[in-house]
């Protein structure tokens, strides 16, 4: 779309005339939301008449809003799972999308088998998602002066692919940007400079990886700006890292050679020409890491940081006040709004309060429908689809559920968040993220829902047969006081023989079952990215539950409503539970996890 660089942006002045059309391209399509998103669809239809999904409902060419609606279903990954395993295995017709399907994005929520969803993408994605990275940066110069007067230390990972039996890669999305010509071979910009090299963010060990970026970090600190991660637990586990590895960072810096761990041949040869031996950083660093006290750490070693970019939305509110302690109280800045199945919106006062977040999704990302949250339990008809509102329809505190039609195949596509509407730029509505559909765990890229749990604690509680011990309730909470956080999962026993009871070694084979059962995003956080720390199970005494039920009927619960709350968060709750613990129990292994193997 043709802007007009000249004219003022309304958000505010640009830092440069990059800025300008940037801001210029944020404004024109947030007042056409509703003729962006008509030529999206109208897009998307007509280059996908022919494939075999959109034939199957008879859309016969049409692109028009109302037919589409009228005949195309709204879907679960579940309903495409079969179109999915077809493309995935080396089926190349034009199953989904015209355009040939170049890879698969993995989903950090698993199926129901526990594998992670596969979801198809084509080359031109990555246009589209570089697009909405070029808008990260002039808005929040608009906030934040000088930001080219430094660089981020940006924590950024690679993590394990694998290829389907048709030979296509399956990878995170984040992982696929990264190996990326669009980021390998970025051009250079003043606001956009990261401590970090690209041999260490594309290193998929992840000591080394981290070791080398924070080794760069600490040498370029005097010109670090910003410090960042993806999710703030990432940016914890950083900091939890450097507190371990600082002894040996320091050396590396008085001796201006690197640690021999660091294998990596590429890592090798690019920190040979920024690693030189500094007597005085290496005793700066000592000093602040044998502090015992580190609050403020983050500021004190980078002391002109002005913010932190990490997403504290949503699962990662849990961790603002570790990073306000860790920080000194530095604005968290949540940029954007993305997943594997859609890059969808910015965060247009990235510098506001965490619990004040809100995205502004861009019309020209993909085609957007919402469905009222108080309808969208109900169960789907492929009969009569549901009746969707359009992105220029919302109203303002609503709460919907966010359906997706992508370039790349996907229609009608729920993708699981909801959403609530807390007010316009322009005519684009913008969004607080309420909470992922469904979801009870989550430490960071992990998301396990209630019949996953219970499917874990099942698979477990079979060890207790032969001790004549069933579980007789249990709840859990994502403890992430510590890093990295764990799943803690509070059980209550009837033991019917105490003289055979289940001793602590069963009992520790019961967290390892539990983790064995957990999906492979769960699986991989802990065996290959060390995100996730093992899983505990707290016995409690006999009657706790019936306290814990008390309690909330006490608080105006119905008696005849009850339920125990699978997960649990409101302290005085966790108080009750820890005041009845009887014993601990940790995974004394890691879970089996490879790559998988797509069947």
């Amino acid at each position: 779309m043709a802007v007009d660089s000249t004219l003022p942006s309304p958000l505010g002045p640009p830092a440069c005339e990059k800025d300008a059309k940037a801001l210029q391209f944020v404004e024109e399509i947030t007042k056409n939301v509703d003729s962006v998103q008509e030529r999206v669809l109208g897009e998307i239809l007509s280059r996908n008449a022919e494939t075999e999904y959109l034939k199957r409902y008879k859309l016969n060419g049409a692109t028009d809003r109302d037919t589409f609606k009228s005949k195309i279903p709204v879907v679960t990954y579940e309903d495409l799972q079969p179109e999915i395993q077809r493309i995935a295995n080396g089926d190349k017709s034009p199953i989904l999308s015209a355009h040939p399907i170049s890879e698969f994005l993995t989903s950090s929520s698993g199926t129901s088998a526990g594998e992670r969803k596969l979801m198809p993408t084509i080359h031109e994605e990555l246009d589209r998602r570089q697009l909405l990275y070029s808008l990260l940066m002039p808005v929040m110069n608009l906030y934040v002066p000088g930001l080219d007067k430094g660089k981020g230390l940006y924590f950024l990972f690679v993590k394990a692919e694998t290829k389907t039996p048709g030979g296509l890669l399956a990878r995170p999305v984040l992982t696929s940007y990264y190996k990326s010509e669009h980021f390998k071979t970025r051009p250079y910009d003043p606001f956009n400079v990261y401590t970090s090299p690209n041999e260490a963010i594309l290193c998929a060990d992840s000591f080394q990886s981290m070791y080398s970026q924070m080794l760069c970090g600490l040498i370029m600190r005097e010109e670090v700006l910003r410090v960042g991660a993806v999710f703030a637990s990432g940016l914890l586990r950083a900091i939890h890292f450097l507190q371990i590895n600082w002894k040996q960072l320091a050396h590396d810096i008085t001796t201006g050679t690197l640690n021999p761990k660091v294998t990596d041949a590429s890592i090798r040869e690019c920190m040979s020409k920024i690693l030189k031996p500094n007597q005085e950083l290496a005793e700066f660093i000592t000093k602040e890491c044998l502090e015992e006290n580190w609050e403020g750490i983050i500021t004190r070693i980078w002391p002109n940081t002005k913010y932190l970019d990490v997403i504290v939305t949503g699962a990662m509110a849990q961790y603002i006040p570790t990073l306000e302690y860790y920080s000194g109280g530095l604005p968290m800045a949540c940029t954007m709004y993305a997943s594997s199945e859609c890059y969808f919106g910015l965060n247009l006062k990235p510098m506001c309060k965490p619990s004040e977040v809100t995205y502004t999704i861009m019309p020209n990302m993909a085609y957007f429908e919402f469905w009222p949250h108080e309808s969208s339990t109900s169960v789907l008809s492929r009969d009569s689809p549901p009746r969707l509102v359009d992105l220029a329809d919302l109203e303002v505190g609503k709460e919907y559920e966010l359906i997706i039609t992508t370039y790349a195949g996907l229609c009608r596509y729920r993708v699981g968040d909801i959403l609530q509407v807390t007010g316009f730029h322009n005519a684009a509505p913008q969004f607080r993220f309420i909470r992922r559909k469904n979801v009870l765990l989550s430490i960071e890229a992990d998301k396990t829902d209630e019949a996953e749990l219970q499917k874990a604690m099942e698979n477990a509680s079979v060890l207790l047969k032969e001790f004549n011990t069933s579980v007789v309730e249990y709840t859990s909470y994502a403890d992430t006081k510590e890093i990295p956080g764990h799943y803690v999962i509070y059980w209550e026993l009837l033991i019917k023989d105490p003289a055979n009871a289940p001793t602590d070694a069963v009992l520790n084979q019961c967290c390892l079952q539990m983790e064995e059962s957990l999906n492979s995003v769960y699986r991989q956080s802990r065996v290959a990215d060390n995100s996730i720390g093992p899983l505990e199970i707290r016995v409690v005494k006999d009657g706790t539950f019936e306290e814990l039920m008390d309690y909330a009927i006490s608080r105006g619960a119905s008696i005849n409503q009850y339920k125990v709350p699978r997960c649990v968060s409101f302290t005085p709750i966790m108080e009750l539970l820890d005041s009845r613990v009887v014993s601990k129990h940790f995974s004394p292994a890691l879970p089996h996890w490879t790559p998988e193997r797509r069947r």
